[in-house]
C-alpha cells in the first residue's frame, strides 16, 4: 500500500490558499487594510523577472501588493503582476512553486512554504541565456528540511 506524501498535500492545499486570495484582490481589490508580502526564488528557470532584479537579487525577493501594482493575473499554476522598479513598470511572472513566504500583516497572516525543484538558474549563466542547469538538492536558503513553521504568525 502507497505511503500519503502529507507534506505535499498541505503544501498543495496552502499554495490554494494563496492563489484563492491573489483572485480575490484580483477580482475586488484590496479591502480595509489588507496587504501582502511574497517572497519567491528568483533563481528558478521558471521564475520571469527583469535581468536587473535578478542580478540585484539572485535568490530570493519579496514583493509587496498594496497600492501601487497593475494588471494582476491569476492563473492555476501561478500569478502575473505589473510592479513599478526605478519608476518603469516591469511585469514579474511567478509560479506559486517558487513562492517562499506569503503575509498579510494587517492580520497577522503568514505561511512559509517548501519551494518544489524545478530547473535552477545556474551561478555563471547569463540570465539572457537558455542555457539551465537542475540542482540536486534545494539549498539551505529554500527550506530543503521539508518543514511548514506556521508559529511565528500564530496570536499569543
Amino acid at each position: 500500500m502507497p505511503h500519503f506524501d502529507y507534506e505535499a498535500i498541505v503544501q498543495k492545499a496552502l499554495r490554494g490558499a494563496v492563489q484563492e486570495s491573489l483572485t480575490e484582490v484580483q477580482n475586488n481589490g484590496f479591502s480595509g487594510s489588507h496587504h501582502f508580502y511574497i517572497t519567491f526564488q528568483t533563481n528558478r528557470a521558471d521564475v520571469q523577472i527583469p535581468d536587473f532584479l535578478r542580478e540585484k537579487h539572485p535568490e530570493e525577493i519579496t514583493i509587496v501588493l498594496q497600492h501601487q501594482f497593475w494588471d494582476l493575473k491569476i492563473t492555476d499554476v501561478g500569478f502575473s503582476v505589473s510592479l513599478s522598479f526605478n519608476d518603469k513598470h516591469e511585469v514579474l511572472i511567478v509560479p506559486y512553486t517558487a513562492i517562499i513566504s506569503f503575509l498579510d500583516p494587517s492580520v497577522k497572516f503568514g505561511l512559509q512554504f517548501v519551494p518544489d525543484e524545478v530547473p535552477m538558474l545556474s551561478d555563471n549563466t547569463d540570465m539572457s541565456s537558455e542555457g539551465k542547469t537542475i540542482n540536486e538538492k534545494p539549498s539551505a536558503t529554500t527550506g530543503g528540511d521539508n518543514v511548514v513553521t506556521m508559529d511565528t504568525f500564530r496570536k499569543k
